[in-house]
């Protein structure tokens, strides 16, 4: 049989405890909010490791993105290396052609505004900005067709602004590259 006095014994050993707990529980959770706040304000005030920079008013006439550059292209070590342009109302190459199974690099620039490139059916999704290179590694799975909106409003013509991102088997994309350096549907 117990006694009250155990009774008002158990009572403040469990509130006790329960404090305890509680206690923990918003240290945790502070420290997990000072976390979020300096990370924040770190990111928002250092600036990014690597930025690469293109001048949007000379893209056509001299760099990396002058138009016999553009389009797909084999590296030494295997890989595919994509590069294009997004103009008010398009991009350039119009259609890209990769391999499947196969690493790719993206490289993009904006010649006039900012733009968004998204790939359908993938979780390719960036914006290309005026006097910036975006870069995206990418592996596509199996060979078939998508659809590259832009997807950020840039302007009256925006709604037609499209291209499309042709995915072919390896072995078809090395017959293809056999003649060309650089390699676009429309080849």
């Amino acid at each position: 049989m117990t006694t009250e006095s155990d009774s008002h014994l158990g009572e403040a050993v469990a509130a006790r405890i329960e404090r305890r707990w509680a206690t923990l529980s918003i240290v945790v959770v502070g420290v997990l909010v000072g976390m979020a706040i300096f990370i924040g304000i770190d990111h928002a005030t250092m600036p990014q490791g690597h930025v690469e920079t293109a001048d949007p008013k000379t893209l056509h006439l001299t760099g990396e993105f002058i138009e016999s550059n553009l389009g797909s292209a084999m590296e030494a070590d295997g890989s595919v290396t994509v590069r294009a342009i997004g103009q008010q109302y398009s991009f350039t190459p119009q259609c890209i052609v990769v391999p499947s199974e196969t690493p790719v690099t993206l490289r993009a620039t904006s010649a006039d505004a900012v733009h968004g490139l998204l790939i359908e059916g993938t979780n390719i999704n960036t914006m290309l900005v005026p006097g910036y290179v975006s870069e995206l590694p990418v592996r596509f799975k199996a060979p078939g067709e998508h659809a590259m909106p832009c997807q950020e409003f840039c302007g009256i013509g925006h709604q037609g602004m499209w291209a499309k991102v042709k995915v072919v088997d390896k072995t078809a994309f090395l017959r293809m590259m056999a003649s060309r350096r650089r390699l676009s549907c429309v080849d």
